[in-house]
């Protein structure tokens, strides 16, 4: 049996198909989710979600939203997500080199949180692209 894992952003179908297991990024730390979960709503962090499909690990990187899940059906609302194929690994290094200088310098707090959330995104984005290299 496996769960069938839906993607939603709000412009397209990301990802639709089955696995046999996920982990995800939330706001409380990674979960992982195996099939004849209980039902459950939760609310994601920008991360990295895992995808086991048979012995094979799939990352995939998710910028915020919501997850449901119930009767084998993982549905995932998220503003954006991205897979190592549509990620350039020597840009996204770059990019979070760069949140992370951004970060260490902000100053003030509303300079802060853009930072952080900068290099979050940034930082699953390097870690979608590495895992896949």
């Amino acid at each position: 049996m496996t769960l069938q894992v839906r993607i939603l952003t709000p412009d397209q179908q990301f990802w639709d198909a089955p696995v046999d297991e996920i982990i995800l990024p939330t706001n409380s730390g990674q979960m992982g989710v195996l099939t004849n979960h209980a039902p459950l709503m939760t609310a994601l962090e920008v991360g990295v979600m895992l995808v086991r499909i048979q012995k094979e690990w799939k990352s995939i990187a998710l910028m915020a939203g919501f997850a449901f899940i119930k009767n084998n059906q993982v549905t995932i609302l998220v503003n954006e997500a991205e897979s190592a194929e549509t990620i350039d690994a020597d840009q996204a290094k770059d990019a979070y080199e760069q949140a992370q200088t951004k970060w260490e310098q902000a100053a003030g707090a509303k300079q802060k949180v853009e930072a952080n959330i900068a290099l979050k995104r940034a930082r699953a984005r390097y870690q979608v692209a590495k895992a896949s290299a």
